[in-house]
């Protein structure tokens, strides 16, 4: 099969379209997250995340529709995560912690006063990227506008933040705007690329090219640029590679991610 009989069919366009926006928004966004060491807060909107969808499911609404149903579930989880950190003096992993294990246990009661794991909610645990729809794609691509247009804006904040917070707290920015800003948009990437690589695998995607460009690149801006790169074309090759050898979709984005981490880190060493 060519590339060419891979790319007439409808819903692979979509999920190749679909799946590229996602991934320059987790790549981008987790150049931030790693250098700030919240990288592992993919991981505990993502079990929000499943538990908006859940009850989302519970409620009656449409496969579509579970995208824009979640998103503010999502959002008020993101901000309560980072409220906890600053009000109640918790470390962020432990109030990622306690955000993501509400957020399975709503999940999962939902699920089973519901009669158990039906099979939309068990397609966003695991991703199904080639089931989506035109409504969705359009969704993601409305997103992937306001996520990269606010990264934009904001970059100067967010890039003082990320190296040295009490220093740009002390040169005037508003350090606790633009936190919440930065979780605001991952919670809304989490939201779109729960269809990609599913609820389990978030983490993944927000890690994975951001550590694999942070090995070679020798700016900060190189590094963004590269994780994007790594990021749709690691999407690019999962998604055919998936389609070409009948294999998990998500799972397959997952482990040409890691490949190229792989390779990233095996320069390195070759370079020093």
């Amino acid at each position: 099969m060519d590339i060419g009989e891979i790319l007439s069919y409808g819903f692979l366009q979509r999920a190749l379209v679909a799946g590229s926006l996602i991934a320059v928004l987790c790549s981008v966004l987790g150049v931030f997250l790693v250098l700030r060491r919240l990288s592992l807060i993919g991981d505990g909107l993502a079990h929000v995340t499943f538990g908006s969808v859940a009850l989302a499911l519970f409620l009656g609404f449409q496969s579509a529709l579970t995208t824009i149903a979640a998103i503010p579930c999502v959002l008020l989880a993101s901000l309560g995560i980072l409220r906890l950190t600053e009000r109640a003096k918790i470390y962020g992993d432990t109030a990622i912690g306690i955000v993501s294990s509400l957020g399975i246990a709503i999940g999962v009661l939902l699920a089973s006063m519901a009669g158990g794991f039906n099979v939309d909610l068990f397609s966003y645990l695991f991703g199904n990227i080639l089931s989506i729809s035109r409504t969705e794609l359009l969704i993601s691509a409305g997103l992937f506008v306001v996520v990269l247009v606010s990264v934009t804006v904001y970059y100067n904040e967010l890039f003082a933040i990320t190296f040295d917070e009490e220093l740009a707290k002390s040169a005037g920015i508003n350090t606790g705007r633009i936190n919440a800003i930065l979780v605001l948009l991952t919670a809304l990437t989490v939201v779109l690329a729960m269809k990609v690589v599913g609820v389990m695998l978030i983490s993944a995607l927000l890690i994975l090219p951001a550590v694999s460009a942070l090995q070679l690149a020798k700016g900060f801006k190189t590094a963004i640029l590269s994780a994007a790169l790594i990021g749709a074309g690691t999407v690019v090759v999962g998604i055919c590679a998936s389609f070409v050898m009948n294999l998990p979709t998500g799972a397959t984005i997952v482990l040409a991610n890691f490949a190229v981490f792989a390779l990233s880190f095996a320069l390195k060493h070759l370079r020093r």
